[in-house]
């Protein structure tokens, strides 16, 4: 089972393990650039880790917008453990959090290859396909 944490301080622990992982996933694998995956946003998100005992193996970065509207950025599982269904985990928790912030509305650029999984825990795509770092993706969304 995985336990959570969440942090804004980029100095901590946690945030480094976030980044280990999205570096795995989007630059080693998807082989996105680390300057596009490393943004001017990384400061003003909420970055949560999901740890397997005291591994780390999923993450994510929420983005608070207008009007309790959160935008999900940065999901990723380790590859060796995507089998143990850990992404449906991740959004619950993200889910969980964000109600507790007061969040209404989520949002999310999935990877086309992502959808049927966004689809399977309730997001509905609302935007045309579209490229960002040599991958198309869709906008979804989903209302809390």
């Amino acid at each position: 089972m995985l336990h959570f944490e969440w942090t804004q301080n980029l100095n901590s622990k946690t945030y480094r393990d976030a980044l280990n992982i999205r570096k795995e996933v989007f630059v080693e694998e998807q082989q996105v650039s680390v300057s596009i995956e490393i943004d001017d946003l990384e400061d003003k998100t909420l970055h949560l880790v999901g740890y397997e005992e005291s591994v780390p193996v999923a993450t994510a970065r929420i983005y608070p917008m207008a009007n309790g509207k959160y935008k999900v950025q940065r999901v990723a599982i380790r590859k060796a453990v995507r089998d143990k269904k850990y992404g449906s985990i991740l959004m619950q928790e993200i889910e969980r959090h964000v109600r507790e912030l007061g969040g209404k509305h989520l949002f999310l650029g999935a990877q086309n290859h992502a959808i049927g999984f966004y689809e399977k825990v309730g997001y509905t795509i609302c935007g045309e396909e579209y490229e960002e770092a040599g991958i198309q993706h869709h906008d979804m969304d989903k209302i809390l």
